[in-house]
């Protein structure tokens, strides 16, 4: 049988298609881990946004809100509450005057800045202090290094993170 010089180039066109996709699963993940992925970080973003109003709350009034109903209502502030999927109330409970706990439920295990273990699970306190890395600069070296998908590092399952009001 002769292949004709198109013939060649269709198949090996066909190949290099076949062979990007798997290397791009591979690479990448299924789309199905990458969308969890991505609501996990939503997640940890609403928790992010919470700790972060909860603590004007407690700038602005000397206390912790109640429940995430109170601070969700307080003027200017714009926060999620529930999660993206399940529409369930993310967790929130204060645990004495100035400390607080906030909780959801993630999809998988996040992974390190560099791919390895969580470098903090279910704990937070001391996130907010001076000097720590959310409360560096931009340009700060330390601040660099550290990103909020660092800070919030979890495994998955429910998970709570102990917060200081500051």
């Amino acid at each position: 049988m002769n292949l004709s010089p198109r013939s060649i180039v269709l198949g090996a066109s066909g190949t290099a298609v076949v062979a990007a996709v798997v290397v791009g699963v591979v690479l990448l993940g299924d789309p199905a881990h990458e969308r969890e992925r991505q609501i996990d970080d939503r997640r940890a973003a609403d928790l992010h946004g919470i700790a972060a109003a909860s603590d004007l709350y407690w700038a602005r009034h000397g206390r912790l809100p109640a429940s995430l109903d109170d601070l969700a209502a307080e003027p200017g502030l714009r926060i999620s509450t529930r999660d993206p999927t399940s529409s369930e109330m993310y967790g929130y409970r204060v645990l004495d005057d100035e400390r607080y706990e906030v909780c959801a439920t993630f999809a998988a295990e996040s992974a390190g800045p560099t791919g390895s273990l969580p470098i903090m699970e279910r704990t937070c306190q001391g996130c907010h202090a001076p000097g720590s890395p959310v409360a560096a600069r931009v340009d700060d070296p330390a601040g660099g290094r550290v990103g909020l998908r660092d800070l919030w590092a979890h495994g998955s399952g429910r998970q709570c993170f102990e917060m200081g009001a500051r």
